[in-house]
């Protein structure tokens, strides 16, 4: 694995992991997986997953624009959703080879889920991890207002300290309970930086924390899920806070016409901190393609 920053066309720079980025063969690698990291995430948060995946794949994980070390918009600018797609646009004409695919976590899976909806000649496959949208909310002027109340708060708010490394561990875990101290110990190392007062801040932009000014339906939404042609696996924590009722998520998923569903016991929203070896294992199997020689393998080990 290595470490790297890209320019990107959009004026930012883009902070990436990556495995088999260097191969003397790239073409044994010839199939590019990016995992795309949620809301207040960052690419660390697959540190346990990608290796796995990178005993078949090209693996990127970007930090999202705002989030780890990717660059901030900046004064006057905001975090609209399409922006994120140009991104990604930019980081696949960068880094994607023959082959390429998506993983993509609750916003990344959103995020991943509209570019195949937009572009799905480009894409092998799909992988959503709780990535189906949040809550319908729909728009109108008190949106707008309670957005630009936000946004001029949001600009004037600096993010919690902490006092080490610890105390930001702590903080990951009371808002993922299931997340395994070591994991987030080692996750809080890569999410914060050392402030000039000496004092540890997460890297986030605080600006991600206001509302922003478009609500989420459904029916928007689903004219890019029915556009997707490619396999598209659809996974859920079974202890998952965010899971959708059974009819609500019947409604969503109805939309995805090449999907398959997988619920994982003992994990909540953050499955890639609570079963990364069952989530990577299931990931191989559905990514690699049926002919390939490693297929039968991945397929006997997730069984197991």
């Amino acid at each position: 694995m290595r470490s790297r920053k890209i320019g990107l066309a959009t004026g930012l720079n883009y902070h990436l992991l990556e495995w088999n980025g260097d191969q003397p063969k790239p073409q044994q690698f010839d199939h590019t997986v990016i995992l795309l990291h949620g809301f207040l995430d960052l690419s660390w948060s697959w540190a346990e997953v990608a290796p796995v995946l990178a005993e078949h794949f090209h693996v990127i994980a970007p930090d999202m624009r705002g989030h780890g070390d990717s660059d901030r918009v900046g004064s006057g600018g905001y975090y609209h959703f399409v922006d994120y797609l140009a991104d990604l646009h930019e980081v696949i004409a960068q880094t994607a080879r023959a082959r390429l695919s998506l993983v993509g976590h609750s916003m990344g899976g959103a995020i991943a889920a509209y570019y195949t909806g937009s572009f799905p000649q480009k894409i092998n496959k799909l992988a959503l991890l709780e990535g189906v949208g949040v809550p319908e909310s729909l728009p109108g002027p008190e949106k707008i207002v309670t957005w630009l109340d936000s946004w001029n708060a949001a600009r004037e708010r600096k993010n919690k300290e902490y006092e080490s490394l610890g105390e930001a561990a702590v903080r990951l875990c009371e808002r993922d309970p299931l997340c395994p101290k070591p994991t987030a110990l080692e996750l809080a190392k890569h999410a914060t930086t050392i402030l000039p007062n000496g004092k540890l801040a997460f890297k986030h932009d605080p600006v991600h924390l206001s509302t922003g000014p478009f609500g989420f339906e459904v029916e928007v939404a689903a004219r890019f899920w029915q556009r997707i042609t490619c396999p598209t696996l659809l996974i859920e924590g079974a202890v998952s806070p965010f899971r959708f009722a059974k009819d609500e998520m019947a409604r969503r998923y109805a939309h995805f016409h090449h999907r398959q569903e997988w619920v994982i016991e003992h994990a909540g929203h953050m499955m890639m901190r609570h079963q990364p070896k069952k989530l990577a294992e299931g990931l191989v199997q559905f990514l690699l393609d049926p002919d390939d020689p490693a297929a039968e393998k991945a397929r006997r080990v997730a069984a197991a």
